[in-house]
């Protein structure tokens, strides 16, 4: 039986090798890898390299436990030969996926799936998120529930990280973006997407003339397509109480209709059969507010560019509603107060320098004075919380806290609702009885607009 699970793994490596050496399809080792997989109860999209890890994951949620730390070494008696063959299979995609990119002309769902696999060799490697494409976090920290066996990784970082880099640089050079930007026909065919819009971000400033142009409009049609459905999410959120001090304004959308007939039932006539109206009652629609400060503090580093394009938009919108003064802030090492601007999502981003590394501290020396009347205000604090200095930012949030201001730290403002938050940060806001919001930008978006409108 042993080795029985030993030419189950060798066909496996053996198919791994194949398709990373040559791109010919070898028939005989993919019919034994799909029995292998078969046998072993693992589905057979993990042998499509048209499938992505997160579409994997999506259908079969119990396989992401599995990728994390999945080729970290441990022990030689962890695994038994039986798991030794699933393994293998696991690790057989993740580097497939990574680093057989192919040739050819590469779309932007392409290289935004390349960029999710990338990030599921990072876990598999018990890296923090970003840190083998070299985003400037620290080295040698490993991700959550590696155990005792972890090696340090830093030694690897700088013999991967460079590939990988330079795969992704490869992927965005057969895009021809620049070229494609400076064709306005070829331009208008460019579908917006979250992976395009932070490579035109991040190469905003090599851009001009047309090519520059036609960036801008991308990013502005993006912009506008996700605020227009932040924005429906903001109206349909929760509200505050209904201020009957203030008068209904009498207009026919507000006419109360029931009550009407109610009130006026007195005034009906049998005889000729008509209800008389001497009274027309309306329906109260102000909402009691106070002025509020909503202060965004947005980690803008390589693993954090979907959180900064929604919350960047997010902020737009609050800042459109009556009675909220909103403030924002980004920072990577150094921090950038784009208050002026957060009206306009489009130029705010413009400012914005994606990627370098993370000191929440910069951040918190321009937060702390915008905090005038801590009960009015609420301060949104978005990253994933791998900081240079972790207990001097701790120390300083939890005296936010502290002072009567309403604070919520943000793990992740996606639309998928994936991230990764340090644990040694959950763990304490947890404590401190301000957990970590995790998830859907829907979940953010019904906590500020509670807040916001008490």
């Amino acid at each position: 039986m042993s080795d029985a699970q030993e030419n189950r793994r060798q066909v496996l490596y053996w198919r791994l090798l194949s398709r990373l050496f040559d791109h010919e399809e070898q028939s005989t080792l993919e019919s034994a890898s799909l029995a292998v997989l078969q046998d072993i109860g693992l589905p057979p999209a993990l042998l499509d390299p048209q499938a992505g890890v997160d579409s994997i994951v999506q259908r079969h949620p119990e396989l992401a436990a599995e990728f994390d730390g999945l080729m970290v070494p441990g022990p030689a008696d962890e695994r038994d030969k039986a798991a030794e063959v699933r393994r293998a299979a696991l690790v057989g995609k993740v580097l497939l996926n990574v680093f057989g990119t192919g040739s050819g002309t590469v779309t932007a769902g392409q290289l935004s799936r390349w960029q999710a696999d990338a990030g599921w060799l990072e876990r598999a490697l018990g890296c923090q998120p970003g840190q083998l494409r070299g985003n400037g976090r620290q080295a040698g920290q490993t991700g959550t529930g590696m155990g005792s066996g972890t090696p340090d990784l830093s030694n690897l970082i700088p013999q991967i990280g460079p590939e990988l880099g330079a795969l992704e640089a490869d992927l965005v050079k057969r895009m021809h973006l620049r070229e494609v930007l400076a064709d306005p026909k070829l331009a208008a065919q460019l579908t917006p997407s979250m992976s395009l819009i932070e490579q035109l971000l991040r190469d905003k400033d090599n851009l001009s003339g047309v090519a520059l142009a036609n960036a801008k409009s991308l990013i502005r049609r993006f912009v506008d397509e996700v605020a227009e459905v932040l924005r429906t999410q903001v109206e349909k959120a929760s509200a505050g109480a209904l201020d009957r001090s203030v008068p209904p304004k009498r207009v026919f959308r507000n006419l109360d209709l029931d009550r009407t007939i109610w009130k006026n039932l007195t005034n009906w006539s049998p005889e000729e059969e008509r209800l008389y109206v001497d009274r027309l009652y309306y329906r109260h629609t102000a909402r009691k507010t106070t002025p509020q400060r909503l202060i965004a503090v947005v980690d803008q580093s390589g693993s954090m560019v979907d959180s900064m394009v929604n919350c960047t938009i997010l902020a737009s919108i609050f800042a459109g509603l009556p009675k909220v003064d909103v403030h924002l802030i980004a920072y990577d090492t150094r921090a950038l107060d784009l208050t002026p601007w957060v009206a306009d999502p489009f130029e705010t981003l413009l400012r914005t320098k994606l990627g370098g590394g993370t000191d929440g501290t910069v951040a918190m020396a321009l937060t702390q004075p915008k905090i005038a009347e801590p009960r009015n205000t609420v301060v949104v604090w978005i990253s994933d919380f791998y900081e240079s200095y972790c207990e001097q930012l701790y120390d300083s949030m939890a005296a936010i806290h502290r002072s009567g201001a309403k604070f919520i730290p943000v793990g992740s403002v996606t639309s998928s609702g994936r991230g990764s938050v340090n644990p040694w940060f959950r763990e304490r806001f947890k404590d401190l009885g301000t957990p970590v919001i995790s998830g859907h930008i829907r979940k953010l978006v019904h906590e500020l607009k509670t807040f916001l409108t008490i």
